[in-house]
């Protein structure tokens, strides 16, 4: 099995930060590359026609599947010596949507295992949501701390058509996992505090 934590840690030793999804997602195929010797990654690997579906990361000799999430607030910073400027993504429960499809996905893929892996510098996909609020429209798809999720997940009765548009499907698990996030950099800025969810998914074939 893949050691994602010891891959996170060493790779927020070296960049702790990054300007992308994309960018994310090549950096962290080269240090699977560097800790691996593992020189056939293939990324965005096609493992179906119609329609068109990729994972992200492909492993072909390990059999192992990774899909990544980088969701950002908005962030001004000058790291040795390269600025960046994330972009606040917001439409958190749709990226909360997309994160748990990832792992409906991983669960139906042909491989030994899978790994769904977000990062992220917004504190609402972590912080649970307070106690005295009435329940949300995408609660079954909320993924904060020690959360647990399983079965089939679907928006409330009262969430808008435009909410649920191109996500209108129920995500339908057939494991249990539980949302166990980590922090992995933090710069002392508004919304400098990175932390990451990695889940590690087993196929359901």
């Amino acid at each position: 099995m893949l050691d994602i934590h010891g891959l996170m840690s060493s790779l927020a030793a070296c960049r702790p930060i990054f300007h992308s999804e994309a960018d994310f997602q090549h950096t962290l195929a080269w240090q699977i590359h560097d800790v691996l010797e593992e020189s056939d990654i293939r990324l965005e690997y096609r493992i179906q026609e119609m329609p068109p579906t990729y994972l992200d990361i492909w492993l072909p000799r390990e059999g192992i599947a990774i899909e990544l999430k980088h969701c950002t607030r908005e962030l001004k910073i000058d790291w040795k010596g390269e600025s960046l400027n994330l972009k606040g993504q917001s439409a958190q429960h749709t990226r909360r949507y997309d994160f748990l499809k990832d792992i409906q996905r991983l669960e139906q893929v042909s491989a030994n295992c899978g790994l769904a892996v977000l990062l992220t510098n917004d504190p609402l996909f972590w912080k649970p949501p307070s106690p005295r609020r009435r329940r949300t429209f995408d609660a079954d798809f909320r993924i904060h701390k020690k959360r647990v999720v399983a079965g089939e997940l679907a928006w409330s009765d009262h969430a808008s058509e435009g909410t649920k548009k191109g996500r209108e499907s129920p995500i339908c698990l057939t494991d249990t996992y539980s949302m166990q996030w980590k922090d992995y950099w933090n710069c002392e800025e508004d919304f400098g505090r990175f932390c990451y969810l990695a889940v590690s998914v087993n196929p359901s074939k």
